[in-house]
């Protein structure tokens, strides 16, 4: 696997004001970053300011091809075959990385989420905090016990690997599932078969509508380090299968997840390109 790190950094002014127009979805009230779509190979890193009250989300596209006008396709997380997604979400299934930032005094609010389905493992640190704050993510790699019916596979399924893990409800398309229809609510809409398989294996990560108990985290922070497939400091089984060592909060020593791969059964490509939308709080 690759490692990919994306920094979501505060200004230290917060009172500085955004430069351009406002953000591209409508009612969304939030700037627009200075990009929504980049290229991170492996071992790379790219720092992204925002600024306080910015809503959004970010993640990672996998089998990647763009021309030089930036117009291609992806394996996984594509937004409308774009290199710039200009406002156009994620296709799932996809890991998503979605954070409200505070404005003055007030705590930013962040969760990793794969509701929508699950591409690659992703976990959330924030640093420079004030007081105890909580890292976040899936760092398990979900594609390999992925149930047969959601898995997403590259080529046909005798000789391609699993690229992606659909979610339930984009599986099926149940109201039970989906949380829609009369399951709109958290008294009707309980964690499925298929939902606590990603809650155990990434007890952090939201893993249905109404997961918001176990799976969003507040904080006061400077920034936030967003980590895609993080594996390389992994241990070396005679099996071939890498562990990585447990990922823990900062606050609690509370497990993250741990990150699995495999060289021969599934691999990600060497490069990743990381999507940036406003969301719609």
């Amino acid at each position: 696997m690759s490692v990919g790190i994306v920094n979501l950094k505060k200004p230290a002014n917060a009172d500085l004001q955004p430069q351009g127009s406002e953000g591209t979805l409508a009612g969304s009230g939030t700037p627009q970053l200075p990009t929504t779509g980049f290229r991170l190979d492996s071992g790379q890193s790219t720092t992204i300011p925002a600024v306080p009250g910015w809503s959004g989300r970010i993640w990672a596209r996998t089998g990647c091809t763009f021309d030089e006008s930036g117009i291609g396709i992806c394996q996984t997380g594509g937004c409308g075959g774009r290199l710039e997604c200009d406002g156009n979400g994620a296709m799932p299934p996809v890991s998503l990385f979605e954070i409200t930032l505070g404005k003055g005094n007030d705590s930013d609010f962040y969760d990793v989420s794969i509701v929508d389905g699950y591409n690659l493992p992703i976990v959330a640190m924030p640093s420079g905090v004030y007081g105890g704050c909580n890292a976040t993510g899936c760092a398990a790699n979900l594609n390999l016990g992925c149930p047969k019916e959601l898995q997403v596979v590259d080529g046909t399924e005798a000789a391609g690997g699993v690229v992606a893990c659909r979610s339930a409800c984009e599986a099926f398309g149940l109201d039970q599932y989906c949380c829609s229809g009369e399951y709109a609510n958290p008294t009707s809409c309980r964690p499925s078969f298929y939902s606590n398989i990603f809650k155990r294996a990434c007890p952090r990560a939201y893993s249905y509508a109404f997961d918001d108990g176990t799976s969003i985290f507040t904080c006061k922070a400077y920034d936030y380090t967003i980590t895609f497939c993080p594996t390389a400091n992994g241990l070396r089984r005679s099996n071939d299968v890498s562990i990585a060592p447990p990922i823990y909060g900062q606050s609690d020593g509370e497990v993250v997840g741990m990150a699995v791969s495999s060289s021969n059964i599934v691999s990600f490509p060497l490069s990743m390109l990381l999507l940036l939308i406003l969301n719609y709080f």
